[in-house]
C-alpha cells in the first residue's frame, strides 16, 4: 500500500464511514474538502502518469474537479470539467448520457468543442469509479473529439475494471 493509500485509508477510519459499497467521505474528499489530503493524492496519481504525455485533464462536473485541479497542477496541464448543464455560451459541443447511482438520476455530461482538439492527449480523473456510466460517457465524448484517453484514475474505485487507477479499492476497505 502507497504512503497516499495508508493516509486516505487512515482518514476514512477517523472522520469517514464504510457501509458495503457506500463510502462517506463528506468531511474531507467531497462536500468539505481537505486541501492538504488532495495535494497527497494528486501527487501519487501524477506520479503514475507523468511519462504518459499528458496534455489535457478531464472531468465530470462536480466531484472530479478538486482531484482534476490539483492532478493538473502536478502535470502542469490545464483541466476540463464536463458539465451537466450547456450553458448559452455553449454552440458547439460534444455530449454523452450518464446515471448516476448515488444520486439516483441520469444526465447529460457537455464539454465545448473550444476546449478538445483531435489528438489530445487526456487523463479522465474522478472521485469514484462505480458502476462505469460516467466513464462510459466520457469514452463517447472521446471518440466524438477525436482525443485520445491515455488513462482513468479515481481516488476509490469500486468497481472491478483493472485499467483505471486507484488510490484505494473497495478490496482494500473490507
Amino acid at each position: 500500500m502507497t504512503a497516499a493509500a495508508q493516509i486516505l485509508l487512515d482518514r476514512i477510519k477517523s472522520d469517514g464511514s464504510i457501509d458495503g459499497q457506500v463510502i462517506k467521505v463528506d468531511k474531507f474528499l467531497n462536500h468539505m474538502v481537505d486541501p492538504k489530503l488532495m495535494r497527497v493524492l494528486a501527487k501519487e496519481i501524477a506520479g503514475r502518469f507523468a511519462d504518459k504525455m499528458i496534455d489535457k485533464i478531464l472531468t465530470a462536473e462536480t466531484s472530479g474537479i478538486m482531484l482534476a485541479q490539483a492532478v493538473a497542477e502536478e502535470l502542469d496541464v490545464s483541466f476540463i470539467y464536463a458539465k451537466k448543464k450547456k450553458p448559452l455560451t455553449m454552440t458547439e459541443y460534444y455530449a454523452a448520457a450518464s446515471y448516476s447511482f448515488t444520486k439516483q438520476e441520469s444526465t447529460t455530461l457537455y464539454v465545448s468543442r473550444e476546449v478538445l482538439s483531435a489528438g489530445d492527449r487526456l487523463l479522465f480523473i474522478d472521485d469514484f469509479y462505480a458502476k462505469g456510466s460516467t466513464l462510459k460517457a466520457i469514452d463517447e465524448i472521446v471518440a466524438q473529439s477525436q482525443t485520445v484517453l491515455v488513462g482513468s484514475a479515481v481516488i476509490i474505485n469500486k468497481g472491478e475494471r483493472q485499467d483505471v487507477e486507484s488510490i484505494l479499492t473497495l478490496a482494500d476497505l473490507q
